[in-house]
Parts: C-alpha cells; sequence; structure tokens
C-alpha cells in the first residue's frame, strides 16, 4: 500500500520533468531552414529560376590547370559553377561563371561599363573582383583571395575562359511578346456613286447644201 501510493506520488513529478525538459530543449531547423542558411553563407541567391543553365553546363568554358596553377572545382549547382585556382597548396583567387538570369541586377550593372575584355563589357567589383557578361547573361568573375593576385592577373586569366562557347549558350531570355492586338479594320473602298445621268447628246448639225443655180435660156 505504501509503495503503491510512493508511485503515485512519482508519477505527477516525473511528468512535470519531462515537460520541463521537452520545453527547454531548442528545435532542430527545417531541411529548408538549413539549406537556406548554407546558400546564404556561401553568398548564394535564395532562389533560382527554373530557366536558369545547369551548373554543369559551364565546366567546358573554364581555363585549366597550366604551369604552376592548378584549377580545382569548388562548387557547381543550377545556374552557377566556381572553380578555385591554387598555386603551391594556396587559393589566389576564385573562377566562376553564373546564369544572372535569376540575379537581373547582377547583369544590370554592365550596361554602364566603360571597358571591354575580349569584346565583352567589363566591370570591378569592388577592390577585389573583376567580371565581364557574355549574352547579355552569363557572368564570368574572377575574385582575388590572395592580395599577391592584383586586378591585371583577374583580367589575365578571364581571357583564359572559353568566352566563344559560353557565347553559343542561349542569349538573355528576351521579355514576353505581349499579347496579340486585333487587327485594326482596313479601311474600306469608298463605294462608287452611281454615274450621273448624261445629258443627251445633241446629234450633228446637219449642213444644207448651197442651192444649185437655175439655167436661163438663151434670147
Amino acid at each position: 500500500m505504501i509503495f503503491t501510493r510512493w508511485l503515485r506520488g512519482l508519477f505527477p513529478l516525473c511528468l512535470s520533468l519531462l515537460l520541463l525538459i521537452t520545453a527547454c530543449t531548442p528545435r532542430d531547423a527545417s531541411p529548408y531552414a538549413k539549406a537556406q542558411q548554407e546558400s546564404t553563407r556561401r553568398g548564394a541567391p535564395a532562389a533560382v529560376v527554373k530557366a536558369a543553365e545547369q551548373g554543369g553546363t559551364f565546366n567546358q568554358f573554364f581555363p585549366g590547370s597550366q604551369g604552376s596553377y592548378t584549377v580545382i572545382p569548388a562548387q557547381e549547382k543550377k545556374g552557377f559553377a566556381e572553380y578555385k585556382l591554387n598555386k603551391d597548396g594556396n587559393t589566389l583567387a576564385m573562377l566562376s561563371i553564373s546564369d544572372t538570369t535569376s540575379i537581373p541586377s547582377a547583369a544590370a550593372k554592365y550596361r554602364s561599363a566603360l571597358s571591354t575584355i575580349a569584346g565583352y563589357p567589363t566591370v570591378e567589383q569592388g577592390a577585389t573582383a573583376t567580371g565581364l557578361l557574355v549574352n547579355d547573361r552569363y557572368q564570368v568573375k574572377v575574385l582575388s583571395r590572395d592580395p599577391s593576385f592584383t586586378q591585371d592577373d583577374r583580367i589575365a586569366w578571364l581571357q583564359k575562359f572559353d568566352l566563344r562557347g559560353l557565347a553559343t549558350l542561349e542569349p538573355a531570355l528576351t521579355a514576353k511578346a505581349s499579347p496579340t492586338q486585333p487587327a485594326a479594320p482596313t479601311p474600306s473602298k469608298p463605294t462608287a456613286l452611281p454615274n450621273a445621268i448624261a445629258p443627251p447628246a445633241q446629234s450633228p448639225a446637219v449642213q444644207t447644201a448651197p442651192p444649185v443655180p437655175q439655167l436661163q435660156p438663151a434670147a
């Protein structure tokens, strides 16, 4: 009997303790929130439009390793691909190609570009990045990760991309055509008025022959 009463008194205490622990335990963020946080840390856009090019499509246009420089894949996702440029084990710069379809503002800044690289508009993005725009859509960018990697180095590596090959991809999406307007009515030809009644034609005047002179008999 005493044991039963002891259990009855212990049960509410255990229940209260369980509720307290549950309330104090932080809830795990949803998978979507975690993905959003990771994308935000990488500086990626929150959403990518369906029409954006697949990131794997861009791999063929990156420069390859050469000399003491090694080009290593770093990140690939829809609308974006990025490589590391290393030398002697140190990352000197990040090379990237992105589809600005998802970020129209990224392409807009090239409209006022004052210089070009290989015929494509180019702009400086802060003190450590140089970019150019291909087909009004694809941004090719080199971002310095080491102070020794200068603007001249960035420009030199931008020219190592296969820009002509990249230009063969779909250009910027054009604005949707406006709904077809109804054709303007074709002005009808004026109805011909009935011919006015012409006055009766006058018969040509008959010319009367002059009278023949009568011959007088001889006296």
